[in-house]
């Protein structure tokens, strides 16, 4: 489903979605396309669910006209021989 069809169907809330089509530009991800898992009645539940959310899946905020995230590199860590 487009994003801008959950939109309509899901006004000013939370909803958990999986991505299904997307594409990376200017270390951004545009996702173009999700399947609707459930809406989110409240914040409070919206962060219980991203905490929880696994692989493809996230909580997105449908007055937001498309879905763009930053695409965040984790640190490596570094440890010498003995642990130190």
């Amino acid at each position: 489903m487009q994003w801008s069809e959950v939109c309509k169907l899901y006004p000013d809330q939370w909803v958990l979605v999986e991505e299904l089509k997307s594409y990376e530009k200017n270390d951004k991800i545009y996702v173009e396309e999700v399947s609707v898992i459930k809406p989110i009645p409240d914040s409070k539940e919206a962060m219980r669910e991203l905490m929880i959310a696994k692989g493809d899946r996230f909580v997105y905020h449908t007055s937001k006209e498309q879905i763009v995230m930053e695409v965040r590199t984790k640190p490596s860590i570094r440890r010498h021989a003995n642990g130190n």
